[in-house]
């Protein structure tokens, strides 16, 4: 290849291998009889890297913003993907992004009294208010916590577009 043809061959990216041992523009295969197409692990890595910088709770920014830089993402990159059988990755992917941005809300809502009032506006009972606001815990834990005040159909009614129906639209 380099003498006769002048190409010049990656090292580290070419190899003689099973399928499901390597990968290829971002896809792998699995080790079934069926040849099944499957995103490869490296790729899943570089994509929860990249939404954690998008959901980095110390970028100061409103969250609509926040949502449409993240939607714009998801729907580029499960646009790429929907040739992969990835329907359990997508639902796992989505609750966690979810996670994500309500970590980002409560770091927004700084101080005790904000977080009573906005948990308030979100109907959640007074005594649970004053145990989550006043609660020592990190926002990681904390978006655990208010899980059933920010339920899926908030961030639908806020615009996040969702991964799983997107991929079952496309497929």
């Amino acid at each position: 290849m380099e003498g006769k043809l002048k190409l010049k061959v990656n090292r580290e990216k070419s190899a003689v291998d099973r399928p499901w041992k390597r990968k290829f523009l971002g896809f792998s295969f699995l080790s079934d009889k069926k040849a099944t197409i499957r995103i490869a692990s490296q790729t899943l890595s570089r994509f929860k890297e990249k939404v954690r910088e998008l959901t980095n709770r110390t970028r100061s920014m409103s969250m609509e913003n926040r949502i449409m830089q993240l939607n714009r993402y998801l729907i580029g990159w499960i646009g790429y993907f929907k040739l992969a059988s990835a329907k359990n990755h997508c639902g796992k992917f989505d609750q966690w992004i979810r996670r994500r941005l309500r970590m980002c809300l409560w770091k927004q809502w700084k101080r005790v009294r904000t977080r009573i009032r906005e948990l308030r506006a979100l109907g959640v009972p007074e005594w649970a208010c004053f145990v989550m606001s006043n609660s020592r815990r990190g926002a990681w834990e904390m978006s655990r916590n208010i899980n059933n005040a920010l339920p899926t159909s908030y961030w639908e009614a806020k615009g996040l577009k969702s991964l799983l129906s997107r991929y079952l639209e496309l497929c």
